[in-house]
């Protein structure tokens, strides 16, 4: 028996009012007319804001693929309706996307978030309804194995899956590149103090200890920052070999350019999260010494996902799919299949559905156009593929694509 939902979401304090305007009033029925059920893939990402080219992509990649299972009548006697929340890059703002997702009783899965420190509002709200959240973006490993992840690993929420490898991977790949490729032997390790950043800074220094480097001094930004001075003087007169930022590309991309003006030898290098032409734009350069990994290969590299591009293309989409758009849509298909297994036959989506949803999301294993799709005992992708980016003519040219092993 379906349970309203509104009256079961324990919305966090820290949420507050905002979330409280959101939830609104839940719709009762799942009928789309016609004899045609409605089912909801809702998504949180930003859509506006300083991360809103990474989120856009997000939206209209899984707004394709929602609308290409319509047009295939993919789910027998259903039809799909997307509901994206912008969370604005703020976790109190993604906490109320979540909770109004949440309340909603025709939403079956979510796609998103794309950064960890917000999937961390939203992915507890959403276990509690048993609704399954497909991240495309997030990589810090507590999400999936814990808090405790590096001794004693314990998945949290049995809903959250992601299709984006850890930082665990991430950063010892990144570790190792700059150790045996670049030759680095110091590094200055920088994060912007959120949970992506610190975690990519984490894995990042304790591999590169392992290889013999030497961590001189870990350092901080906070959002929105523009002007480093003081932190360039020390990394200046640290003069390390490397750079390694942990953050999104609003801050990385004025800090490495203002290195470079101060003067500053040391290669710049981050992860998945300095992956956008914007950092290029901002650095007013067609080439520089700046790295940058992302997960899965490269696009070019995959001919499955020609398709898409295709399609995206022909969809009239004047946004960029940007650095997720290939792994959304990925995600926003694995909700869909699963979705196509669970529904059929179905007249509403109540617990027991949402639990069936789950344990198909468990089970995928489908080839997508950024590789296999498949998860772990965690939620994990067993995709570990990276890729390792250079800052060339103009934009972010791959160097090499590989995994880390250990």
């Amino acid at each position: 028996m379906l349970t309203p939902r509104l009256a079961r979401v324990a919305v966090p304090i820290i949420v507050g009012a905002l979330a409280l305007t959101a939830c609104g009033s839940k719709k009762e029925s799942s009928s789309g007319g016609s004899g045609t059920h409605i089912v909801k893939i809702g998504m949180i990402a930003p859509l506006t804001g300083s991360l809103s080219a990474l989120g856009l992509g997000m939206k209209n990649s899984a707004d394709l693929a929602i609308n290409q299972a319509n047009a295939a009548g993919k789910i027998k006697g259903w039809k799909i309706e997307f509901d994206p929340q912008d969370d604005t890059g703020d976790a109190n703002t993604g906490g109320a996307a979540a909770a109004k997702l949440a309340s909603d009783n025709q939403v079956a899965g979510v796609v998103g978030t794309l950064q960890s420190s917000i999937a961390l509002q939203a992915a507890p709200q959403l276990n509690k309804q048993n609704i399954v959240m497909v991240s495309p973006a997030n990589t810090n490993p507590s999400l999936t194995q814990g808090q405790n992840y590096l001794k004693t690993k314990s998945r949290p929420f049995a809903s959250y899956f992601r299709v984006a490898t850890t930082d665990l991977i991430q950063g010892a790949f990144a570790a190792d590149y700059a150790y045996n490729t670049l030759h680095a032997k110091t590094v200055y390790l920088v994060n912007d103090k959120l949970v992506y950043g610190q975690g990519l800074n984490e894995a990042f220094g304790n591999e590169f200890k392992k290889k013999g480097g030497r961590v001189l001094a870990t350092d901080f930004v906070t959002g929105g920052q523009k002007e480093f001075g003081s932190l360039v003087s020390k990394v200046k007169q640290a003069k390390p070999d490397l750079v390694y930022y942990g953050g999104q590309f609003p801050e990385g991309a004025p800090f490495s350019k203002q290195l470079t003006s101060a003067g500053v030898k040391a290669a710049f290098m981050g992860g998945d999260g300095l992956v956008d032409k914007s950092f290029v734009t901002t650095l007013g350069v067609q080439t520089a010494n700046d790295y940058a990994t992302n997960v899965g290969a490269a696009v070019e590299d995959l001919p499955a996902a020609a398709d898409y591009v295709k399609a995206y293309k022909d969809a009239g989409y004047k946004d960029a799919f940007s650095a997720y758009g290939p792994n959304t849509y990925d995600a926003t298909n694995t909700i869909i299949n699963a979705l196509a297994k669970v529904l059929p036959g179905k007249s509403s989506i109540d617990a027991t559905v949402l639990k069936a949803v789950e344990s198909a999301v468990q089970g995928t294993d489908f080839a997508g156009i950024t590789g296999k799709v498949a998860f772990d005992q965690y939620g994990d992708t067993t995709n570990r593929i990276i890729t390792m980016y250079k800052v060339e003519g103009g934009d972010f040219k791959k160097v090499v694509t590989g995994t880390f092993s250990g």
